[in-house]
């Protein structure tokens, strides 16, 4: 079982037990039992890991994009071999329904290392122009900071650009949900890694996150996690003046034009709001709608809530599981409470868990409508299923409205009419805009405008953040 790992970080190619690690308990969503305890480790635990990862750079630095490739193809085959122990490890740390957690945690991080190995293969690490040549470079040491919303998928969002680099890293996934990053550790083992080249530490990010930022021998670090944070490691990385990629919050506006199929357009976007019970960054939380339509939009979205069916996560079933922890559970009851409170008007959902269940993080599926762009529920990030209803006059208003936040990671337009959808798309700030739902692309461009973030992951532009630019003149 994979918990027995969890006394164990993985460095310098083997699994290393250290009495002077504290412990941290795992908590079962679902029924909010301990289910096992990991190792949390120090500043001392991150010399070691960052030492061996230093160590493995040059070597692997210099592998050849064959090689890299390969590496990349085994990692790619063994986590569709294991598919299914981390769809069930995922349910069980962080509550995602078992349906969704195959479909999308898993499938999904598996398309990252797929997208990766197209990329190396034609990406051209040295191009001339007249006498100077340009040479793409792996930057060095990478930390990885990753979250407990979609664990492995930022996982092998970041490791596999960082791989395909020729980079040599250290991951600190989150404490929360450490399981699937432990079951990756022993993947990437399993893969033939060369010592060095993929490190793991849990622990806090007050302590290993800290540690992993100020590191003098890191040259880089990506996160993935809250505003709050992604400031926190910016400064402590300010002084050794590394690299800083950071992908934060969110409050995506989905704009639903008065020319779009509402029967369709509604629906699809509750439930693109709420998937992964709303813990993602990128979920289009506000839903902008024609004030004169807003009565057929309650309707529809009011019904598209109360079909959604909360509990176990573990039962095929289940479309929406638990929120991930105790603290975000609290985070959203309170967000909740603060729209109640601010005179939104309920239209489903609120306090509490769904009826018939008395334990575990479970939330109502919740909608405010007649949501004013003041309130706390339109500005604030609340990560969970809580989605507010925005009228608006205008399709100029509409814009005002979707720009009015301090985050400007994604944004959606619901639009019959192309043109005007990539008219009202060029106007938001936003670093991915959605058009009608479209299919997920591992190759496009993300990241954030505003406080949601700078830097890009995915595709050519994700493994372009790993690497340093040399300009050779006289070539």
């Amino acid at each position: 079982m994979i918990t027995e790992r969890g006394t164990q970080f993985y460095i310098g190619g083997e699994w290393q037990e250290h009495a002077d690690a504290t412990s941290l308990p795992v908590v079962d969503p679902a029924s909010e039992r301990v289910i096992g305890h990991i190792a949390a480790g120090d500043a001392n635990h991150v010399d070691l890991a960052v030492a061996a990862a230093r160590k493995a750079f040059p070597a692997f630095s210099q592998s050849s994009v064959s090689e890299r490739l390969e590496l990349l193809g085994r990692v790619h085959a063994l986590l569709n071999e294991r598919a299914e122990l981390f769809a069930e490890t995922i349910a069980m740390e962080m509550g995602a329904a078992i349906s969704f957690a195959r479909a999308s945690q898993v499938f999904f991080a598996a398309e990252h290392v797929r997208v990766q190995m197209e990329v190396l293969e034609s990406y051209p690490f040295l191009t001339t122009n007249g006498h100077t040549a340009t040479a793409k470079e792996p930057i060095g040491v990478c930390a990885l900071i990753t979250p407990w919303n979609w664990p492995l998928y930022q996982i092998t969002a970041k490791l596999a650009p960082a791989i395909a680099a020729g980079c040599t890293v250290v991951l600190k996934p989150s404490e929360l949900s450490p399981y699937s990053a432990l079951l990756f550790a022993e993947l990437m083992h399993d893969a033939g890694t060369p010592p060095g080249v993929f490190n793991l530490v849990n622990g806090t990010g007050e302590s290993v996150g800290a540690a992993l930022s100020s590191h003098p021998e890191v040259d880089m670090i990506s996160i993935t996690g809250s505003t709050r944070a992604g400031v926190l490691v910016a400064q402590a990385a300010a002084p050794t003046v590394k690299r800083v990629v950071q992908e934060l919050g969110g409050k995506s506006p989905n704009i639903l034009l008065d020319d779009a199929d509402f029967g369709e357009a509604v629906p699809k976007g509750v439930l693109a709001g709420m998937r992964n019970v709303g813990q993602s960054c990128s979920a289009p939380t506000r839903m902008l709608v024609p004030a004169h339509r807003l009565a057929e939009v309650e309707d529809l979205a009011s019904k598209t809530a109360d079909a959604i069916r909360v509990g176990d996560p573990r039962d095929p079933a289940t479309t929406m599981g638990p929120i991930a922890n105790r603290a975000q559970y609290e985070r959203v009851q309170a967000m909740i409470r603060a729209g109640i409170d601010e005179g939104a008007k309920l239209l489903c959902g609120g306090l509490g868990r769904p009826a018939g269940l008395d334990r575990g993080f479970f939330t109502q599926p919740t909608i405010f409508s007649e949501v004013r762009p003041e309130m706390r529920i339109a500005r604030e990030e609340i990560f969970g299923p809580v989605l507010a209803i925005m009228p608006y006059r205008d399709e100029e208003e509409a814009i005002v409205i979707a720009n009015d936040t301090v985050y400007g990671l994604g944004a959606h337009v619901q639009s019959s009419g192309p043109e005007r959808a990539r008219r009202v798309a060029s106007r938001i700030r936003a670093g991915q805009v959605h058009i009608n739902y479209p299919a997920w692309d591992g190759a496009a461009a993300f990241g954030g405008y505003k406080r949601s973030g700078n830097g890009r992951e995915y595709g050519v532009h994700g493994l372009e953040e790993y690497l340093e630019t040399k300009a050779i003149l006289g070539y």
